[in-house]
């Protein structure tokens, strides 16, 4: 009986056939599909149940709102420009500059031209290179 099983087992795994498997990420970041980024973005947004606390509600403006809101943007644009070019005049110059509380730091090195801005009431500070 033994050898029958046997037998049986040896003729029988000859038939089984088998194949190599290979893992493929679905995720795009780790080297899937690129395809898959859109939907797994939505899916992932759809089952987020937090919120920003910090986040501002849109609010829906009338056109006359939104012309409004325009119109004092490029009032404020232009008043600081010409701010802006009263303290600085025409070109940028290398020095210590101070436009309201805003304290501009301007000089020249290898990589191009450098202008620190350091809000002196939050103490804020960010570093602009302009490339030569």
């Amino acid at each position: 009986m033994k050898k029958i099983i046997f037998v049986l087992t040896f003729f029988v795994s000859g038939y089984c056939l088998g194949q190599q498997l290979v893992y493929e990420p679905i995720n795009p970041a780790f080297g899937g599909n690129t395809f898959n980024y859109q939907w797994l973005l939505s899916a992932a947004e759809a089952q987020n149940g937090f919120t920003d606390p910090n986040a501002m509600e849109q609010e829906e403006l009338t056109e006359l709102e939104q012309f409004q809101r325009d119109l004092n943007r490029q009032v404020l644009s232009s008043l600081s420009r010409s701010v802006f070019n009263s303290q600085l005049g025409d070109g940028l110059e290398e020095g210590t500059f101070t436009v309201g509380d805003l304290a501009l730091e301007i000089f020249e090195t290898p990589e191009g031209l450098v202008i620190n801005i350091l809000d002196t009431s939050t103490g804020e500070q960010t570093q602009i290179i302009v490339p030569n």
